[in-house]
C-alpha cells in the first residue's frame, strides 16, 4: 500500500487513523527511512493517539522509551546509533518483545538477526513538499491491518 502524506500533520492524522486498527496482541512495526524523513512523527502519533498525553521524545541516546498507557504497553525503540546488534540484550529486548504488546523500531536493519519478524514495515521517503509511505505486510496480524486501513 502507497500512502502520501503532505505535511506533518497529516502525518499524525494518519498515525492516529493506523493506530485504531493495530491489534491489542503483539504487534510488530518497522520504520526505515532516511534521517528526518518523519519516523518518530509517526511513532508519535500512534503513541498519542493511544492515549500519551503529553511529549513523545525519540529515544535515540537511550534506545528504548517504554509508555504505559491504558490502552497497552508501547516500546518505541530508536536503533540509530547501535554499533553491534548484541547491544540490545544490555538493553533487555527480549524483555521488552515479551512484556510490551506494541513494539516500534525505527532503524531496525542496524538490528539484523535480532528483532522478530515485523508485522507492518513502513518505508517513508522524501516527496516534497511532503512524503510517500510504503506499508508492507510481513504476516496476517500485518495483512489484516492494512485491509482495514484500505477500506477505512
Amino acid at each position: 500500500m502507497e500512502i502520501y502524506i503532505d505535511s506533518a500533520e497529516g502525518m499524525l492524522r494518519f498515525a492516529a487513523k493506523l493506530a485504531r486498527f493495530i491489534p491489542e496482541q503483539a504487534f510488530f512495526v518497522f520504520l526505515q527511512g532516511d534521517l528526518g524523513a518523519g519516523k518518530t512523527t509517526l511513532v508519535r502519533g500512534l503513541i498519542q493517539a493511544r492515549g500519551h498525553i503529553g511529549n513523545v521524545k525519540s529515544p535515540t541516546y537511550t534506545l528504548v522509551e517504554p509508555y504505559d498507557l491504558p490502552s497497552g504497553r508501547i516500546a518505541h525503540f530508536d536503533l540509530y546509533r547501535i554499533a553491534d546488534p548484541q547491544e540490545l540484550d544490555f538493553i533487555g529486548l527480549r524483555d521488552y518483545l515479551r512484556d510490551y504488546p506494541l513494539c516500534l523500531f525505527e532503524w531496525p536493519e542496524k538490528a539484523a538477526g535480532m528483532l522478530p519478524t515485523p508485522d507492518l514495515r513502513i518505508e517513508i521517503d522524501y516527496a516534497p513538499p511532503g512524503r510517500n509511505l510504503q506499508l508492507h505486510a510481513d504476516t496476517h496480524k500485518g495483512e489484516e491491518v492494512l485491509e482495514k486501513l484500505a477500506n477505512y
